[in-house]
């Protein structure tokens, strides 16, 4: 990416972290990494799209970690749990920064869609990466019941972070309730629970 846009993002991810999606005002961000409001408008649509570009660096950085070190566990169930709370602890150690990430996700602006589905195939490639127990750069494409669970997934692992920003619940809430969803998709016949035979 180049600097200038870098620094743009980086300009952003401090604003949000100090005072959550609202504190992201275009004209800030252009003013604090030094560059021209119409030189912003260029690189980036809008504040959703100043973030959701935060946000592809932010699932980056986890899947840098996990091509270092894939998720630890005996069966799919247990790898799948660890990628879970990993990639919620990092996401959601700056929560002011995790709100206005997740309400950029939500926005459902047709211009950002394809951000959007980038995010998302990402991550069902993340998850197929973690039930194989592979590093993702040797982790071949997902198949359709792959794809499957992971799109389910995170659809549950996206509905319990909407909840948790909205205090509902919390961050090991997330992490909880992704990994019920995760026993039931993996389970079989299994009784609910019996998390040793996945």
């Amino acid at each position: 990416m180049e600097e200038r846009a870098r620094r743009i993002i980086e300009t952003a991810v401090e604003l949000a972290e100090q005072g959550g999606f609202e504190a992201v005002r275009l004209r800030d961000v252009a003013s604090h990494a030094g560059v021209a409001l119409g030189t912003l408008y260029r690189r980036f649509r809008s504040k959703e799209d100043l973030l959701l570009a935060a946000l592809e660096q932010e699932i980056d950085d986890v899947r840098l970690r996990f091509e270092k070190r894939p998720p630890e566990g005996a069966t799919p169930l247990e790898r799948v749990t660890v990628f879970f709370q990993i990639t919620t602890r990092a996401l959601c150690r700056r929560p002011n920064l995790a709100r206005a990430l997740v309400r950029s996700v939500a926005t459902g602006e047709p211009e950002l869609t394809q951000k959007v589905a980038s995010f998302h195939t990402l991550m069902e490639e993340l998850i197929t990466a973690a039930l194989r127990g592979q590093r993702f750069s040797e982790s071949a494409s997902p198949s359709e019941l792959e794809r499957r669970i992971g799109f389910a997934l995170q659809q549950v692992w996206f509905a319990s972070l909407i909840g948790w920003s909205s205090g509902l619940h919390s961050q090991a809430a997330i992490v909880e309730q992704t990994a019920s969803a995760a026993d039931l998709l993996l389970s079989g016949n299994r009784e609910p629970g019996d998390r040793g035979r996945v």
